[in-house]
């Protein structure tokens, strides 16, 4: 046979080095498991084993009831695709996948093996976990010390679900495993991306704008279905709006606040540090608390150099505290800043708010590490609804709904203002 030649895209690259781990995150389309499906072949018909044998591989999942939920036929297509088969060792059966030197690959679900039956593993050089966001913790540490041969790699692909998922935490957290290489794809990382999957892609973010960062940017499900900012946060993150945002350090800070209280059971507090910069507004940072006093809040503006912040509070800033005898207003007067509180929007402020927040999002840019938590509130914001009438009861008050409060008064605020008041000419450089 010819040389086997395999045109990999370029996000692929840093995973045909030998490692011990390998990752592979991201949205639909991206050409993950087709890389992974290629990889595996190149690999049986590269290596034979100290022994001479073939290579064994096993292409796994957390649940497999039968072989249509595997990888077998994306296997069985790059091999028709290579112009592989049995003259060059390769034979498929119903079950198994024979590999040249009597090789062999196989397709199970984690649920078919005890700690125990995992141990008839441990001969096997190619472990490749597909949909690896539902791998669970014991299945992880079940099957990982078990693929033990000489020159063993493990492979995960898997489009990212929850921060929390066990994949991510292993592969995308503070501490990775030695050696791992993992890399991030997405549709436009993939040169044979096709015009039916761009029609796909077009359609969700038209249809789906609550679901479209998920499904094909590799983001983590955190907009809830029909949420209000659904569709703005997708434009944002499609138009490069979420990203590294610099601060104009000769332009005004304002701090946009929700306020809590001071019990446990207290609202949460909230502030968007954000800029006025020509016709944009640079949001660059967030902060959430619960329970806190008025003087940790300050602490958090001077710590992160916002000490000359204006502090923007919601019509109810003159009201006292539950607990201490003060308004937020005098508090954070008498700490040293700048503070004034808006005037009550009165009846239908909820969806005012709303409104003035569509209104300006395409003039938002966030400061991608700084506002993850506010982000999501945002994305999860949403009109409660009465299911039996099919009817809208207004916004949801529940965990999301300070952070959107806040963010409303910021929009509404900039809306009520004279231009001169809040902008500067536009002198603005994104930062990469």
């Amino acid at each position: 046979m010819s040389a086997l030649v395999i045109p990999t895209a370029e996000a692929f690259e840093p995973l045909l080095a030998p490692a011990r781990y390998k990752g592979a995150w991201g949205g639909r389309g991206s050409g993950k498991s087709h890389f992974f499906a290629g990889k595996l072949i190149e690999d049986c018909l590269a290596e034979p084993g100290e022994s001479g044998e073939g290579m064994k591989g096993i292409c796994i999942r957390e649940v497999q009831k039968d072989l249509a939920q595997s990888s077998k036929a994306l296997i069985e297509a790059k091999l028709r695709d290579f112009g592989i088969g049995e003259s060059q060792g390769f034979k498929v059966f119903r079950e198994v996948i024979e590999t040249p030197r009597d090789g062999l690959i196989i397709f199970k679900g984690m649920q078919d093996y005890t700690a125990e039956s995992v141990k008839s593993l441990e001969g096997y050089k190619r472990m490749w976990w597909e949909e690896a966001q539902t791998a669970t913790s014991h299945s992880l540490n079940l099957l990982r010390p078990t693929i033990r041969a000489p020159g063993s790699e493990l492979w995960f692909s898997w489009n990212a679900r929850r921060k929390t998922d066990p994949v991510d935490v292993m592969l995308r957290g503070v501490e990775l495993p030695t050696g791992a290489q993992v890399v991030k794809a997405n549709w436009r990382d993939n040169p044979w991306f096709t015009p039916e999957l761009e029609q796909e892609r077009l359609d969700c973010l038209r249809m789906q704008p609550d679901q479209y960062d998920h499904i094909w940017e590799g983001g983590y499900i955190t907009i809830s279905a029909g949420a209000y900012y659904a569709r703005c946060l997708a434009e944002a993150r499609a138009q490069g709006r979420i990203s590294v945002v610099a601060r104009d350090p000769l332009l005004p800070i304002r701090a946009y606040t929700d306020i809590g209280g001071t019990s446990r059971r207290s609202d949460a507090f909230v502030f968007w540090i954000v800029q006025f910069v020509g016709q944009q507004i640079r949001v660059l940072n967030h902060y959430e608390a619960v329970g806190q006093e008025i003087g940790e809040h300050a602490h958090w503006l001077r710590a992160n150099g916002y000490e000359r912040a204006e502090i923007v509070l919601p019509h109810d800033g003159i009201n006292h505290d539950r607990v201490f005898r003060v308004t937020y207003e005098s508090a954070f007067r008498d700490a040293g800043f700048n503070v004034r509180s808006r005037d009550n929007m009165g009846a239908g402020a909820a969806q005012a708010r709303v409104e003035a927040v569509r209104r300006v999002f395409p003039q938002v840019w966030f400061n991608e590490a700084t506002t993850e938590g506010g982000r999501e509130a945002l994305g999860w914001y949403h009109e409660k609804k009465d299911d039996v009438r099919g009817i809208g009861l207004g916004a949801d008050h529940d965990w999301s709904s300070h952070s959107a409060d806040a963010f409303g008064e910021m929009a509404a605020d900039y809306i009520s203002q004279p231009a001169s008041s809040n902008h500067a000419p536009l002198n603005y450089r994104r930062i990469r």
